[in-house]
């Protein structure tokens, strides 16, 4: 976390701020290593303080490293005030996406003197190329989500319903050690298949349904975020032609994504691919984005994003194919930026499952 620590107070002196306020619990959480829910963490140019109650006073002494850690149970905001008061803040950065306008305005009443501006992504800009102990944490969390796709293909069969199998998803993936899920699974089957976030529902599966499952686990702070696209029964011709072309676009961005590719040009990797074979308006979402901390963060991999790609970014590689009142197919893979190319972190077989 030093490092980390250090990384914010030079933004800081980039951005002229004399502190820096964080409400937000994923900052929080990536700067001081603490999983409890309350607590708030000032930067200033002398200090650096993590104020929270007295629930979790001594787990913030355990878990923070660089840190004072202070008691602080009733009227939080005036000691940040007293805070930035004693260490000389003129010029205090918050985070505008986090503090509502009610707060902003108890902090501005109860620290008139100090002027109070807005940050914008400081922090999660930041989080965008992951270090080796991050890399670790999502491979971790990859592995859960590869050994439940080897499980949940053995327990799927006709009659279950969508819910029944993202519920031994979760379950099954708890087990394996993740905390909790990365997100609401999708488990969308049969025409469903062509809701791109279709969220379980109890509709039963059926020999003939695709079955599109998109879900991820919590390692130790960090997500992982996998899709896989199977099929109940023997498939049709058009069902293995849809596969096959989602496939192809998703190999193709193993194949040639590198650093120094703006996200547009890796985007471009596989949709001009599904263009080609005539479902261009079938693919209407971003072709990735990055993970860690948050199932999504940056950089987004879209036809719209100019950012470069870097070594250390770890991102999604996710195509699709969705066709309204016969279904879908996306198959998404983690992959994880490197200096020749990319490293996929998922295991998991990727050719056209039958069950």
């Amino acid at each position: 976390m030093e490092e980390r620590i250090t990384k914010v107070h030079k933004l800081m002196e980039e951005e002229g701020l004399d502190g820096l306020l964080i409400d937000s619990a994923v900052s929080r959480f990536y700067l001081t290593g603490f999983t409890g829910t309350a607590g708030r963490v000032l930067f200033t140019r002398k200090n650096n303080y993590f104020i929270t109650d007295f629930r979790y006073t001594e787990q913030a002494r355990q878990q923070t490293r660089g840190f004072e850690v202070l008691e602080v149970t009733r009227n939080q905001v005036e000691k940040i005030g007293e805070l930035a008061k004693e260490d000389g803040v003129k010029k205090l950065g918050f985070e505008a996406k986090t503090v509502s306008f009610a707060q902003f305005e108890k902090y501005r009443e109860k620290m008139p003197e100090v002027e109070l501006l807005p940050t914008q992504d400081l922090i999660a800009g930041l989080r965008i190329i992951k270090d080796k102990s991050e890399v670790e944490k999502i491979r971790k969390a990859v592995e859960i989500t590869d050994r439940a796709f080897e499980h949940i293909c053995n327990f799927i069969k006709p009659g279950l319903t969508e819910r029944e199998v993202a519920l031994e998803l979760e379950y099954f993936m708890k087990k394996e050690g993740a905390e909790k899920n990365a997100f609401d699974f999708i488990v969308a089957s049969g025409k469903r298949s062509s809701l791109p976030h279709g969220v379980a529902t109890d509709k039963k599966l059926k020999v003939g349904d695709f079955i599109t499952m998109d879900f991820g686990a919590v390692y130790q702070g960090y997500c992982s975020d996998m899709t896989r696209t199977v099929v109940l029964g023997e498939p049709t011709a058009k069902q293995r032609e849809i596969y096959e072309i989602v496939l192809k676009a998703q190999l193709e961005v193993i194949e040639k994504i590198k650093p120094g590719m703006t996200c547009q040009e890796a985007d471009a990797l596989a949709r001009d691919i599904i263009a080609e074979a005539g479902y261009k308006e079938n693919f209407g979402h971003s072709l990735g984005h990055g993970i860690g901390v948050e199932v999504h963060e940056g950089p987004r991999v879209s036809y719209a994003s100019e950012e470069v790609l870097k070594v250390g970014m770890l991102i999604t590689d996710e195509p699709g194919i969705y066709i309204p009142d016969w279904g879908g197919v996306r198959i998404e893979d983690d992959l994880l930026i490197t200096e020749d190319g990319c490293e996929v972190l998922n295991q998991s077989p990727k050719e056209l499952i039958i069950l």
